[in-house]
């Protein structure tokens, strides 16, 4: 049996200027996936980094491998949510957060939002991100 595509559709009004590394809104068909707030420790809990921009490479990798779990592709995230406790290191990061971010995920862009929250529950954790995803389903 041959996969039904999903119908990915970005949301962005004409008059609206572009958005860079996210998008407005994003439409979609298909199995729901529902990723809960991933950290930068390893799948045995450990924090192997200290720095956010590689707490972020492995949180994207985990939910990555989160993702795989149900059969779906980093192309299928459609929602983001990004818990961060210093925006200043963010901001000062974005290099390194945005080369992180296409290694693991590639050049899709979903509807995200980014918070800057007082702490984590992991001391340790720089940042947590939960994420939803569309998986195209079979025909």
């Amino acid at each position: 049996m041959a996969a039904v595509a999903t119908v990915h559709e970005e949301l962005h009004p004409a008059n609206w200027a572009k958005p860079r590394g996210y998008a407005n809104g994003i439409a979609a068909t298909g199995k729901l996936v529902f990723i809960g707030g991933q950290i930068g420790w390893t799948g045995d809990q450990i924090f192997e980094a200290r720095d956010l921009v590689g707490q972020t490479r492995q949180t994207l990798a985990n939910i990555a491998a989160v993702l795989a779990e149900a059969g779906g592709r980093p192309e299928h995230i459609t929602r983001m949510t990004w818990y961060i406790v210093d925006k200043q290191e963010y901001l000062s990061n974005l290099k390194g957060i945005g080369e992180a971010y296409r290694d693991i995920l590639g050049k899709h862009f979903p509807a995200m939002a980014m918070v800057q929250v007082v702490a984590l529950i992991e001391d340790e954790a720089r940042v947590e991100i939960e994420a939803t995803a569309v998986i195209p389903e079979n025909g």
